[in-house]
């Protein structure tokens, strides 16, 4: 594979980078463009050089694939490779089209001119995996567009457009249309003019009073950084940059990235990231299958799910008709959905102009046969099977042949709900998570005979809304809830051994939920998991519950939607206040089970809940109901808050070591309901024999 084309235009050549998609800068691509700046060095015909990208970036950056590999440091490396650019004696320009992110921006900057179009996304984005950039970034980007602004774009890793930076040393020329004639265009008139090449390494930082400024924006950072390491070694490296010369400070950037890399932080943040790719690969649905068409979409249930649903997709341009059994129940659905988007516009973050268009693509209807003509209907109606089944025998005989029928259920079995049809190829789970609107999970359920074009038809729905697609197979709860259900009981069961609400969702909080389990349980409101706990009592009658949550229940504490539940609430504020009733509740629990209540340690308490993660994640794996130990994590970083410095509970079981989780589990199970600690068959395996979750080949 050629992985640069080389051409020539007159005196100038071009080095036309090709490695699709983003043209990353993996061994392959590095060796080319060195051997083109050789080729072109030799050749007495070439007074300038042109580096280019194609298709639609200039160059998306290193290729994280080979982090942690030999490849990442084979020569050319990238240092050695902007060291061979910049030091060319014939001027070398960067025709900046599309994006240049990470290594492809370091690239330009090696380079001694930048033209870019005006649309082109510039940014160093190395944080957002819990690095640095490591080839320039933070010692070249300081010299060209200042040390304020590049301070800024290091330590957001968000992209800004050559429009904003045009005015800066980065950039020599910018264009509306393609920068590749305009970089040509630039190089004659360098050549012809006798422009000498200019090295970002040369260039002088001014900065008056750059200590006080460094450290002012250390205390700004290190608040908001908590447990991501970055951002104050991104600090440290412009710091550098300012204080230091050009060689020494790359020393120090090398030092830092290598600390980084090798950070349990950045290794977490990595394995997310290629986490969320794979789970976009179902294996037996190839690339290539047929998608049925959606351009039209009906939502049953204007209620909170319902309306959230509407709004993905009147979001990315699809019309929505949602149905509603009443007027009343229809009208005011469709109030909170213009709510919704009149606190955005509010916001500043959505025009007048697509606020109005939003709104307009959701209709509304009390009328099944107003949604004949839909390529996809999806049901959010009570969880209930028998409710279920009325939605999907009336869908079944007004929706057109070939739309693609859709539950949001978030628990019960899709295959009978698709048997509820005459169509069950063309039914499948969509279960959105609340808010829906704004989460961005979305568990594809796949039910025994969903067809395959439906299958890939909505993993690209999910990625047309803006959504992380995880595919599931059929089982109580699917991945997500099946889970949840071991986290709350388990949670629910030290209240009876010892611990209070509050301590437990700050010891959560601690390690880097966003939340503690009772503070979401009074978000989405306690009777959700009294209804489940109710389903679960009678298919389970030998499994062991505490009895704090139902008494909890039974009171009418639902959580902040009533002013109380694990908490109270005051009117207004969403603030949790622990209740003394709660206490009391916990305690008298306690002593009708005959338990002396001991003390919990934090550690403790994050154990027993990952660990309950970690054993039904496992059996969840060897059932198949996961396709890969990824997509477990994938679910639990995008739609439950799990810290994703932590990389999801999977990856951190193999951070722990599987043999230190089993021992940890069979000393729990000595303790207060043993039958919860039987360890998964698969769990047992990888431990035995030294493997991990991610090398299982699951």
């Amino acid at each position: 594979m050629a992985f640069a084309d080389y051409t020539s235009h007159g005196a100038v050549a071009v080095i036309t980078l090709k490695n699709p998609p983003v043209n990353a800068l993996g061994l392959g691509l590095r060796t080319a463009i060195a051997d083109g700046m050789e080729r072109a060095s030799n050749d007495t015909s070439i007074a300038a050089v042109v580096i280019a990208g194609s298709g639609s970036a200039f160059c998306g950056g290193a290729d994280v694939g080979e982090f942690g590999s030999s490849a990442l440091t084979a020569s050319p490396s990238l240092t050695d490779l902007f060291t061979q650019i910049e030091s060319s004696p014939k001027p070398v320009i960067a025709a900046l089209n599309g994006l240049a992110l990470g290594g492809g921006l370091e690239l330009a900057m090696a380079c001694h001119y930048r033209v870019a179009t005006a649309k082109v996304q510039l940014g160093l984005p190395e944080v957002k995996l819990g690095l640095l950039p490591g080839a320039g970034g933070t010692q070249r980007l300081p010299r060209l567009v200042g040390v304020e602004r590049s301070l800024n774009m290091i330590v957001s890793g968000t992209p800004v457009s050559a429009r904003e930076l045009e005015n800066t040393a980065l950039l020599d020329s910018v264009v509306e249309g393609d920068a590749l004639p305009a970089a040509i265009a630039f190089a004659e008139r360098v050549v012809a003019e006798r422009m000498p090449p200019k090295k970002a390494r040369d260039l002088k930082i001014k900065l008056e009073n750059a200590e006080a400024f460094l450290d002012f924006a250390r205390g700004a950072v290190a608040p908001l950084a908590k447990n991501y390491p970055a951002p104050l070694k991104c600090i440290e490296a412009i710091e550098a940059a300012v204080l230091k010369p050009f060689d020494e400070g790359m020393k120090t950037e090398g030092t830092l990235f290598i600390e980084l890399l090798n950070s349990s932080e950045s290794q977490a943040l990595r394995h997310a990231f290629f986490a969320m790719r794979a789970a976009a690969k179902i294996p037996d649905v190839p690339s290539s299958t047929p998608l049925r068409t959606v351009k039209s979409v009906a939502v049953i249930g204007a209620g909170t799910m319902g309306g959230g649903i509407a709004m993905n997709f009147a979001n990315a341009g699809i019309p929505v008709t949602v149905l509603e059994t009443t007027q009343a129940a229809l009208d005011k659905g469709l109030a909170t959905v213009k709510r919704n988007y009149e606190n955005t516009l509010k916001k500043g973050r959505l025009t007048e102009e697509e606020f109005d268009k939003r709104v307009k693509r959701i209709s509304g209807t009390l009328s099944y046969d107003d949604l004949k003509n839909a390529d996809l209907v999806i049901e959010a109606v009570f969880e209930d099977m028998q409710v279920k089944k009325q939605v999907f025998e009336k869908l079944d005989q007004v929706a057109k042949s070939g739309a693609i029928l859709a539950s949001n259920t978030s628990t019960l079995d899709l295959n009978k709900i698709a048997n509820f049809t005459r169509r069950p190829q063309d039914v499948i789970g969509l279960h959105f998570f609340s808010p829906a609107n704004v989460s961005k999970l979305l568990e594809i359920v796949r039910g025994e005979k969903s067809a395959k074009d439906v299958v890939a038809t909505s993993m690209a729905v999910s990625k047309q809304i803006k959504k992380v697609g995880v595919m599931s197979g059929v089982c109580d709860g699917f991945i997500g809830n099946r889970m949840m259900n071991s986290y709350f009981r388990q949670m629910e069961l030290l209240l009876d051994v010892g611990a209070l609400p509050q301590q437990i969702d700050q010891a959560m909080e601690k390690f880097g939920f966003a939340m503690g389990p009772f503070r979401v349980s009074d978000l989405a409101g306690n009777d959700i998991l009294w209804y489940i706990r109710k389903r679960l009592y009678i298919e389970y009658p030998d499994r062991v519950f505490s009895k704090s949550p139902d008494r909890v229940c039974e009171l009418g504490r639902f959580g902040q939607k009533t002013g109380a539940g694990w908490y109270d609430y005051k009117a207004g504020d969403r603030t949790a206040h622990p209740s003394d009733l709660v206490t009391q509740i916990v305690l008298e629990e306690s002593a009708k089970l005959g338990i002396t209540r001991r003390k919990i340690s934090d550690q403790e308490i994050v154990q027993r809940a990952l660990y309950a993660l970690i054993n039904e994640g496992a059996r969840i794996l060897q059932e198949g109901i996961a396709l890969r130990a990824s997509d477990i994590d994938v679910v639990y970083l995008t739609g439950y808050g799990f810290p994703d410095f932590r990389g999801g509970p999977l990856f951190y079981a193999d951070t722990v070591g599987l043999p230190n989780v089993l021992r940890t589990m069979r000393e729990f199970a000595k303790g207060y309901t043993p039958d919860a600690w039987e360890p998964a068959p698969l769990l047992t395996q990888l431990a035995s024999e030294g493997k991990t979750f991610s090398n299982s080949g699951k």
